[in-house]
């Protein structure tokens, strides 16, 4: 399953040591992920993650999973950026015993508490930290959100990880699971309502979904020849002293304006 799972077109895998394992199968489950991702191409295409345990089996986890291959870990159930200062240390010792660059592991904590939703500006601002991801089904299950069809419960939570994340200069965080992959009609509706609040990627559970998330994610053809244009509109008047100028439906472009457009070339890898 993990290597029929790099090849089914997502831009990451997620390896879970955590919810998806049985208590008694923890060690298990660690052995054997570790020799697998020993065994992948640094190289590849689809970029690893493991998803490791809090606390102590956590550290025991990530200190297992460290290789060439390992793109980073995913730090469950994080409570506060001690959490992840005590990771860090974990991960520095482990990359040097494996002759892996230090800060080569990367670190995606979950937020899946109020504590965590409360403190994430700093846990952004921790050591190795490049993405943040909210674990909604617990987060629920603490504050008894019951998430309605436009999901406007999640709002202000959804929102905070976006400004966290800007503040501390990470990418935007990873969106969070929906849960039913059948339904990919409430799939697309609440993954363009990420979109729109600023998230760029989104965990999936199952390749179903995968064709839906690209595509809200994507920017199509027609966005990225348009901020093509006002991107080239917008230097060209830079180049002959404006500062500001207007755009060929006659509205206005500045600095501001023009770098939404920017993210959207590089999210497309367009120039």
């Amino acid at each position: 399953m993990l290597d029929k799972a790099l090849s089914r077109g997502a831009d990451a895998v997620i390896v879970d040591l955590e919810d998806a394992v049985p208590m008694a199968a923890k060690s298990a489950a660690r052995d054997r992920v570790a020799r697998w991702v020993a065994g992948q191409d640094p190289d590849g295409d689809c970029a690893i993650w493991v998803r490791v345990n809090p606390g102590a089996p956590g550290l025991a986890d990530a200190r297992a999973v460290v290789a060439p291959a390992l793109r980073g870990v995913c730090r469950a159930k994080c409570e506060g950026p001690d959490d992840l200062l005590t990771l860090h240390g974990v991960l520095t010792e482990r990359e040097q015993e494996a002759g892996v660059e230090v800060g080569h592991t990367r670190v995606s904590p979950l937020l899946e508490s109020a504590a965590a939703i409360l403190d994430a500006p700093a846990i952004a601002r921790a050591p190795r930290v490049v993405q943040l991801q909210i674990g909604e089904a617990d987060l629920c299950a603490e504050l008894g959100i019951e998430p309605g069809d436009d999901e406007t419960e999640l709002l202000a939570i959804r929102t905070r990880l976006v400004l966290a994340s800007a503040a501390a200069g990470l990418d935007p965080p990873v969106g969070p699971v929906c849960t039913d992959y059948r339904d990919q009609v409430s799939l697309r509706r609440s993954t363009e309502r990420l979109r729109r609040l600023g998230y760029r990627s989104r965990a999936c559970i199952h390749p179903d979904q995968l064709d839906v998330v690209h595509d809200v994610f994507t920017p199509s053809a027609a966005s990225v020849e348009r901020a093509r244009r006002l991107v080239a509109r917008f230097e060209a008047g830079l180049a002959a002293g404006q500062a500001v100028g207007t755009d060929e439906d006659g509205r206005m472009i500045d600095e501001a304006v023009v770098r939404n457009a920017r993210r959207i070339l590089a999210a497309a890898g367009a120039t």
